[in-house]
């Protein structure tokens, strides 16, 4: 896993289309029991090169009921963005992430993945590349969380430019997100 992250970090692939350069941001291990598949790393987590060292990252830490130091932990979380560089900004908010880097990568790194428990699916970016057949619209699929269970469990993007989704749709925050903290907590203690 050390040298697979190693070459994923040293990728150029679509450096050309990337305002800031490459700076791929991954972290794993073989026993990782959470995969955080997201978008791709904001402007922040580029020039820091630290993952969800921003806005984003503390919401998430919030709805996952984690502090950084589990967070941060490897064995804990896998870190798997949809795009592992900072793709540029865009009208609304960071561009879409770039769509050589799930193929190219993700199969490999979760090969090396001996037994993760589940896949959080942060974002449309993600639940479209692995619901690729469901129907649903993310907010249907973040709605209707508990029929991917076990495998996957799809969430909205913690942005704060996402804000006015979670505004319009509270029951998130106030049915989901203490499921999802009970459930991440039984995973992270499994195996303790």
């Amino acid at each position: 896993m050390k040298e697979l992250l190693a070459t994923i970090r040293q990728c150029t692939v679509c450096q050309e289309h990337l305002p800031l350069g490459p700076r791929p941001i991954v972290a794993a291990n073989s026993q990782s029991k959470i995969l955080l598949v997201s978008q791709a790393p904001g402007r922040i987590v580029h020039e820091t090169g630290i993952a969800w060292n921003d806005q984003s990252g503390k919401k998430l830490r919030a709805w996952l009921g984690v502090d950084e130091n589990v967070f941060y932990d490897p064995s804990n979380f896998a870190i798997l963005p949809m795009g592992f560089c900072y793709p540029g900004k865009g009208k609304t908010g960071d561009l879409p992430p770039r769509k050589e880097c799930a193929p190219l990568w993700h199969e490999e790194v979760l090969s090396e993945i001996k037994d993760h428990k589940l896949m959080l699916l942060i974002g449309a970016y993600a639940t479209q590349y692995y619901l690729p057949k469901e129907p649903k619209n993310l907010t249907e699929k973040v709605r209707s969380y508990s029929d991917y269970l076990p495998k996957y469990w799809p969430l909205p993007h913690p942005s704060p430019v996402n804000r006015f989704w979670r505004t319009k749709n509270p029951w998130f925050e106030t049915s989901v997100v203490p499921m999802l903290q009970e459930y991440v907590q039984s995973i992270l203690r499994s195996d303790a």
